[in-house]
């Protein structure tokens, strides 16, 4: 009799530098299942009408306020925001619930951790690394000088920490928000990516792929399936529990 196929979550918060989208990648390689990181989710809200500039600033916590004339409302659902930030976040936290309902998947960032906090099943992964690792990696990968790497380090860390708390309202490394926490140092990537899949064959009851429930890649989030009913109402409840409620506000940032 053939087991049952089990539905496989992982999310991956990473700091800049210590390989965590490549460890991501590994581990949806091995796994058979789609891997979504910020492009990828990006050009998913890009076709709500969002523009590469808007989805920018909001990746960098900056407020934008006004209204946005070029956004088509049918495209964002029933909630409507006139704060262009808390609607790209809003986008963002609900394209990672529909693409998580469509089927077994890892997430790299995206606060995937906090948005999804509300399934039953997720293994919600932390990766970092010692700081002269990290530099010697940013270093390598962007052939900078040392001075270069350590202010893009320090930008990106700022950015991420900003962008996590104005989305989840918590702190990136509150190790309250994950289940595993590990220095990719220690092991390397292929081997801290077999140590994440034997903490995720006790979490989901697999034994490997041919256990996990596979789903194609898609362009955009499709509906959930009835299977996953339960887990979307708690989700959607808790997006509008938290659905900000400013005034519009025009401003010269906008062109207004």
């Amino acid at each position: 009799m053939e087991r049952e196929k089990k539905k496989v979550i992982i999310t991956v918060g990473c700091e800049y530098g210590c390989g965590g989208p490549a460890l991501a990648q590994k581990i949806a390689s091995d796994y058979g299942i789609p891997c979504y990181d910020r492009d990828l989710i990006d050009d998913i809200i890009e076709e709500a009408g969002f523009s590469k500039d808007l989805l920018d600033k909001a990746e960098n916590a900056k407020e934008i306020r006004g209204r946005d004339l070029d956004v088509n409302p049918k495209k964002l659902g029933a909630i409507k925001y006139h704060n262009l930030t808390d609607r790209v976040v809003f986008l963002q936290r609900e394209t990672v619930r529909r693409l998580a309902a469509r089927g077994s998947c890892v997430f790299v960032g995206r606060c995937a951790d906090h948005i999804l906090r509300h399934r039953e099943k997720c293994l919600n992964v932390f990766i970092y690394a010692p700081d002269d690792v990290r530099l010697k990696a940013v270093m390598k990968e962007h052939n900078l000088k040392k001075a270069e790497a350590e202010l893009l380090i320090k930008k990106s860390d700022e950015d991420l920490h900003a962008r996590y708390k104005q989305v989840t309202g918590t702190y990136r490394g509150d190790r309250h928000n994950r289940h595993l926490l590990i220095d990719s140092s220690l092991l390397g990537i292929d081997r801290t990516a077999k140590l994440i899949e034997e903490v995720a064959a006790e979490r989901f009851g697999i034994t490997g792929a041919a256990d996990i429930e596979k789903t194609p890649a898609p362009k955009a989030p499709a509906p959930s399936s009835p299977a996953d009913a339960g887990e979307i109402e708690r989700e959607k409840a808790a997006a509008t529990a938290e659905a900000p409620t400013k005034p519009p506000v025009l401003s010269a940032e906008m062109g207004a």
